[in-house]
């Protein structure tokens, strides 16, 4: 499964044309929290990302960062081993035109453009993932850690995904996502938390790019 963690964040939803019946306040809430990230430039998350699968008995958890500039339809993901200090286990990076993935420890970048996969969503976009091809519905509040959160789940309108449901926790005050829990067919659960959101933070446009020459002795596949 070491590419799963990087694969799950970037299927979670496609882009599709069709709307059904949406849940009036659902649609609200995530309304606010679009129109909120739509002001940002360029934000920076940590967060946790999780993966449980009752049918291999697995739990696993690992750290992670992304880096987003949506106008720009740029992004960097990067996931992290366990351990004290942790290192860069994979990444995902794209300039709006190209896509590199490397997983470090088979020193492999595969390389695609960004318009050969239809069914993927840019994890740039992935603050406003509802506005296409989902229907959605408010499920009420939760309160942890002395913070609300609203929940708001979230189906495909296209049955052939490979997962059937999104749930969304969403801080109430902050109007921000702070995790989406996907289901997939298969049983497994992949969870995403949020543990810090900085907007507007000053990067590199170098950030969004692979750069091979920083990676000794590292094998490109180029799959465009």
């Amino acid at each position: 499964m070491k590419k799963i963690a990087i694969y799950v964040l970037v299927a979670v939803g496609s882009i599709s044309s069709s709307y059904a019946q949406k849940d009036s306040e659902a649609k609200s809430i995530l309304s606010e929290v679009s129109k909120k990230y739509k002001t940002y430039d360029v934000v920076k998350t940590n967060f946790v990302y999780t993966l449980e699968s009752p049918q291999a008995n697995l739990k696993e958890t690992q750290t992670g960062t992304l880096i987003a500039k949506s106008k720009a339809n740029k992004f960097k993901v990067t996931l992290f081993t366990k351990g004290k200090p942790p290192v860069v286990a994979q990444e995902l990076i794209s300039d709006g035109k190209e896509q590199w993935t490397y997983l470090k420890k088979d020193n492999e970048v595969q390389l695609n453009d960004v318009t050969s996969n239809e069914d993927a969503l840019n994890p740039a976009h992935i603050f406003t993932i509802y506005e296409k091809g989902f229907n959605y519905i408010y499920t009420g509040e939760v309160k942890q850690g002395g913070v609300t959160y609203q929940t708001i789940d979230m189906t495909p309108t296209d049955a052939k995904k490979t997962f059937f449901k999104v749930r969304l926790m969403i801080d109430k005050g902050k109007k921000q996502i702070y995790s989406a829990l996907i289901f997939d067919k298969n049983g497994n659960k992949y969870t995403y938390t949020m543990q810090t959101f900085t907007p507007n933070v000053n990067v590199p446009d170098a950030v969004f790019a692979f750069d091979v020459k920083a990676h000794p002795g590292v094998e490109v596949v180029d799959l465009r």
